[in-house]
């Protein structure tokens, strides 16, 4: 009785390709084109995809992705403050939104349609006897919107760079979507220390000043979290406000607003215990913000009574 000659293995992706080769992880034939380097032998794609599956993606210090590296949430909102500051020159028709205003020696630019709707005005009339804009005639988008607007070209260069060299340390360190959370609350807790403090007839309060100095306190909180060196931070950070407070037409509360703010923001972000640390975060966060719409109220109720 003869017996049947031993068959070569075959791909089990490809039964027309003879292969010797196995799958580390499932035993089963595999060839060149199936084969993935793994670190011992190889593997079908089949279990390099299950193995993906179950690795938990990598984490920063503080909870976030491994993706706010890359910066996407700073780009984002530079293209979005430069896009902003387009449609603001272009409301204007040639007027001196760009520049020539009265700021810096006029090199900022002047009051435009857009900013006059989106900047922090407390309840005031554009015109003599006109009708009351501002936070306290309702129009509370104020409070968001003016952190995207500017005075001029060189108010926003001053405001971008700064973005541009924090926001991208800031958002590698904290991940996306809290380096976002902590833009938004300090920007809007400079902008209601603003509408809180400024006198209601004052001229519109715009630029991305208050999220930025909110950066400048979490970057410090941050580093020194982390057991990192701060020295170079404090300075810059001094400097700064000795601006607010010696330069004309800066806004001192928006600034030191947003410096708080975003102070409490990055103790959140940095101190949350391990345990739960994203709902410790994000009920700290909501706390924040719950804060600032109820300062505001008391502000519109002083302003209406």
């Amino acid at each position: 009785m003869s017996e049947s000659p031993p068959t070569t293995p075959v791909c089990y992706r490809h039964p027309g390709r003879e292969t010797y080769v196995r799958c580390t992880r499932c035993d089963r034939s595999i060839c060149p084109d199936c084969m993935r380097e793994a670190s011992v032998g190889f593997q079908c794609p089949e279990c390099v995809n299950e193995g993906r599956r179950s690795v938990r993606p990598a984490r920063t210090a503080f909870g976030g992705g491994a993706a706010g590296r890359h910066g996407y949430v700073t780009k984002t909102l530079i293209a979005l403050n430069v896009l902003v500051m387009l449609l603001s020159i272009a409301a204007d028709r040639g007027g001196d939104a760009a520049a020539g205003g009265t700021g810096f020696g006029g090199l900022l630019g002047g009051t435009t349609p857009l900013t006059q709707w989106g900047g922090v005005l407390g309840h005031a009339s554009y015109v003599p006897f006109g009708p009351a804009h501002g936070v306290a005639a309702g129009e509370w988008y104020r409070l968001v919107t003016a952190m995207f607007l500017h005075y001029g070209v060189v108010h926003l260069l001053l405001n971008m760079w700064a973005l541009w060299v924090l926001g991208r340390e800031l958002e590698a360190v904290l991940g996306r979507a809290r380096f976002l959370a902590l833009y938004l609350i300090s920007g809007l807790g400079g902008n209601v220390a603003v509408y809180l403090l400024n006198a209601p007839n004052q001229p519109p309060t715009v630029g991305a000043s208050t999220a930025i100095f909110g950066l400048f306190a979490a970057i410090f909180v941050i580093m020194r979290r982390l057991g990192r060196d701060t020295s170079a931070i404090l300075p810059i950070l001094i400097i700064n406000l000795v601006f607010t407070f010696t330069v004309p037409g800066i806004s001192i509360a928006g600034h030191l607003g947003g410096l708080v703010t975003g102070a409490v923001m990055a103790l959140v972000l940095a101190y949350a215990p391990r345990m739960r640390r994203s709902l410790f975060q994000f009920a700290g966060g909501a706390v924040v913000v719950v804060a600032l719409v109820g300062l505001a109220l008391v502000r519109t109720a002083v302003l209406l009574g």
